[in-house]
Parts: structure tokens; sequence; C-alpha cells
């Protein structure tokens, strides 16, 4: 299987926007640690861009992943969701063989 950089959506550069993150000199990052309810976590917060991260830029704004996050979200998709539970960065990972209702853990 080929290891594709993950997609950040056009919705989740304008969110970034609108908050003013690059603005402020801060990047989306999307960390995946050990934990959670189903093996893995995502960490999605704003943060300096650091030397061995993956840039992916869009809209003026940057999304950064870390190396050892990387081969996790492989072709996964980086997107910007409003619904009535809450507003919040989602990603769609076609690696994850299970996820947890709240979709922040995951199994591979």
């Amino acid at each position: 299987m080929l290891n594709l950089p993950p997609k950040v959506t056009n919705r989740a550069f304008e969110r970034l926007a609108e908050i003013g993150a690059q603005a402020k000199g801060k990047a989306l990052r999307v960390a995946v640690e050990g934990g959670g309810c189903s093996g893995f976590q995502y960490e999605i917060d704003l943060d300096d861009a650091k030397p061995d991260d993956l840039i992916i830029s869009g809209n003026g704004e940057s999304v950064v992943i870390d190396s050892i996050s990387l081969p996790f979200l492989s072709s996964a998709v980086i997107d910007f969701s409003e619904e009535l539970i809450g507003a919040r960065f989602v990603i769609d990972n076609p690696n994850a063989s299970s996820s947890c209702g709240c979709g922040v853990s995951f199994s591979m």
C-alpha cells in the first residue's frame, strides 16, 4: 500500500484562518499518540512547526504532522465539522479499523 500524505480540506484551512492561527504564528498540529479507548488517539492543537514536521499549507494557513504520526495518517482527510453537538476538526482515517464514538481514538 502506498503511503500518501494526509489531505486537508478547504473548510479546515478556512477555519484556521477564522481563528487567526497564522496571525498568531501557529499551525494546526495533528498527532497520533498511544492511549484512548481504542488504542490510539488524535491530539489536535495549535503549535509551532518543528524541523521534522510535514507541513501542509493552504489559504495562508498550515497543518503540521510529526514524522512519527505521519504513517498513522497516510491518506487521511483532515476536515472541520460543524454539527449540533459542536464544531471541531475531524479526521477521516482509512487506516483505522475501528474508532470510538467520540472519534478521538481509533485502532489499527
